[in-house]
């Protein structure tokens, strides 16, 4: 401001002095000559005084430009925080219904019409009564021997991947359910390298789905034939794993969701289980087994509060069965023995319901979305990044060969 109030007090003073100029030249001057002259130098004299204020305003322009961009930022910052703010407006603050809920009527009744996919994959020995289980699971006649007539029981030579598909319809919901069985994993002296058929498979089916997703006309809907789970029978030893258990877990952990169960766990006590559960637990921890669900993947509390006590029951201890027998006048499912009926569905004599209910009422939808977001994923990027880099290599070798030194190299090969 005092910068600006001297300028002003110059430029009243040059302005002073040039009229003191025209009246000393204008005394000097003719009377015929004195009016025009005197009217050359007032115009003179106007336009630099008109000069002199336009470079005044400009400076005056930049000081307050000057100045302006502080407000401009606080006004810009102002309107990005008013930005990112975020009111919640709960049912009481509406002034009438808008129909938002009807959204998950919509989604129920898409799902019910289209149905969906649910793989399944049991891993184990003969005889640990994988089948039986898996029938006892679905209340049906879905593993492998029940819906094969004049099935024989047969040790084949090599591990083999059996899939069967059936479509399960539940209140409206229909459901097509795939389950892969391994006969013959572990049946042998030399169980080397038993365990690549079946991750041979796991990764044959993500190809499939890469390429299906890959095509240019893709399928309005992509055929899911990935594995979602895989229940491990281990047998009820009262032991530790086994160094074919250790190995499988290993390989399989990280491409496919296990759930580890112990089989036929009716031939241990109770006290004997939980020893052998505690154990079970020790060595998948120090042999840096993941096992479903991770704790990583954890997003909500209340999901962290349920894989917590899903975790502290792993592996569970389950008994087949597919026969109902008569107790207190109702039909429950169970093996009945000389000492009395083992009910299957009954907490206090195995944990067949908390498997349950963690691969069908609780978590099947997250194991499809683990298999998709993360299993899945991490192949395709894998798969992605040796493609770039073979196409990469394609295109050196083209380079080459275009320049001729190809040539040279092929003839250096046949000498």
């Amino acid at each position: 401001m005092e910068e600006s109030h001297e300028r002003e007090e110059g430029i009243m003073g040059q302005e002073k002095e040039g009229i003191g100029k025209i009246q000393g030249q204008a005394g000097s001057m003719n009377t015929e000559n004195s009016m025009t002259e005197r009217g050359k130098i007032c115009n003179e004299l106007h336009t630099e005084m008109d000069e002199k204020r336009r470079e005044k305003g400009m400076e005056e322009g930049q000081m307050k430009k000057e100045n302006e961009p502080k407000t401009d930022v606080q006004v810009e910052l102002c309107q990005s925080e008013q930005s990112l703010q975020m009111s919640f407006i709960s049912g009481s603050d509406l002034f009438g219904y808008i129909g938002i809920e009807a959204v998950l009527d919509q989604m129920r009744n898409k799902t019910m019409k289209t149905g969906f996919e649910f793989n399944i994959m049991v891993v184990g020995q003969s005889g640990l009564g994988k089948s039986t289980l898996v029938n006892t699971l679905f209340k049906s006649k879905v593993s492998r021997k029940s819906c094969t007539p004049n099935y024989e029981e047969q040790i084949s030579k090599t591990v083999k991947l059996h899939s069967v598909s059936h479509v399960i319809e539940e209140k409206g919901v229909k459901m097509k359910l795939t389950v892969i069985d391994t006969p013959g994993f572990g049946d042998y002296i030399n169980n080397d390298h038993c365990w690549e058929p079946i991750v041979k498979y796991v990764n044959e089916q993500y190809e499939k789905y890469l390429i299906e997703e890959l095509n240019v006309n893709r399928k309005r809907r992509i055929p899911d034939s990935r594995v979602h789970c895989c229940i491990y029978f281990l047998p009820a030893t009262g032991h530790r794993l086994r160094p074919i258990d250790v190995e499988f877990m290993k390989r399989l952990g990280n491409i496919v969701s296990i759930v580890p169960v112990i089989a036929k766990a009716d031939t241990l006590t109770i006290e004997e289980r939980l020893d052998f559960k505690e154990r079970i637990r020790q060595d998948l921890t120090t042999n840096g087994i993941c096992v479903y669900p991770l704790k990583e993947y954890d997003a909500d509390p209340e999901e962290r509060i349920l894989n917590d006590r899903i975790r502290d029951s792993i592996p569970f201890a389950v008994v087949g069965t597919d026969k109902e027998h008569q107790v207190n006048g109702k039909k429950v499912l169970g093996r009945k023995t000389k000492w009395g009926i083992i009910e299957v569905e009954n907490v206090a004599h195995c944990e067949f319901s908390n498997l349950r209910d963690l691969l069908i009422r609780s978590h099947l939808q997250d194991l499809k979305d683990v298999t998709h977001n993360i299993h899945y994923e991490t192949y395709r990027v894998q798969r992605l990044n040796q493609s770039n880099m073979a196409f990469s290599e394609l295109g050196l070798s083209t380079w080459l060969l275009g320049n001729g030194t190809g040539e040279k190299f092929e003839s250096e090969s046949h000498l």
